[in-house]
């Protein structure tokens, strides 16, 4: 119990953490901005994820198949954007991978641009969605979330994907000692789904009983936080940007 709650704060409030400094909480901020978006995206766009392309690839299966609800060409368009995104992230990664503060300030910085005029796009588009709006917001996301992924990939902290929980709500039974694993790492696992749970239902609370607009308001709001936060943590150079 005690390595649980270690294992918990370390991951909020890093403390003299020289391998990814900062990261972990950065991360699970974003793991936040997952849940919100992806609420947004499932609720308010119909059968369709922005973040979660493996519950795409099943719908879009759903829909070939002539499932009433579910779009083949909303989840080829979720699918097509995150791969932009991730293409995106990837270059930026190539680029900037042996600086990671640069790398995550940069990245953050166009995902808060991006879900700027997303948040712009829902504004204008009323309730419900019509298609024009639906598509542009499928889009933009879509490449929001595929960038996101692909930073996170680059920066390599473990357990910290913020957009895929499924190998790490595995690694909590798998890895533990129960199992004859050398021990699950529950702490950081269970913050990460539990900041992507806490986004899902904000952003679901929000979308039913306040405005479609708001959720990715918050995502905004913690995007750029995680930007200004990044850029200011990484001058006079510290160990963790250069961390492998």
């Amino acid at each position: 119990m005690t390595t649980f709650f270690t294992e918990v704060r370390q991951t909020l409030v890093p403390r003299n953490e020289v391998k990814h400094g900062p990261l972990p909480p950065l991360l699970v901020a974003m793991t936040l901005v997952t849940g919100l978006v992806d609420a947004f995206s499932y609720l308010v766009l119909g059968h369709v994820f922005v973040a979660n392309m493996t519950g795409n690839v099943v719908f879009l299966a759903f829909a070939l198949a002539g499932a009433s609800g579910f779009s083949i060409l909303a989840s080829l368009m979720a699918l097509g954007s995150f791969i932009l995104g991730s293409l995106t992230g990837g270059i930026l990664g190539s680029r900037l991978g042996q600086h990671r503060g640069h790398l995550l300030s940069i990245a953050a910085a166009l995902q808060t641009l991006l879900l700027c005029a997303a948040a712009v796009l829902a504004a204008l588009s009323g309730n419900p969605v019509t298609a024009g709006y639906r598509y542009g917001l499928i889009i933009v996301l879509g490449i929001v979330m595929g960038l996101q992924n692909a930073t996170a990939r680059k920066l390599a902290v473990p357990d910290l994907t913020t957009t895929v929980l499924t190998l790490t709500i595995v690694g909590i039974g798998a890895d533990s000692r129960l199992a004859g694993g050398s021990g699950s790492k529950s702490g950081r696992r269970l913050i990460a789904v539990a900041a992507m749970f806490v986004g899902a239902l904000i952003g679901s609370l929000l979308i039913f009983h306040v405005s479609i607009f708001f959720p990715l308001v918050s995502a905004l709001i913690v995007m750029a936080s995680v930007a200004v936060t990044t850029h200011v943590l990484l001058k006079g150079d510290p160990a963790w940007i250069s961390a492998s």
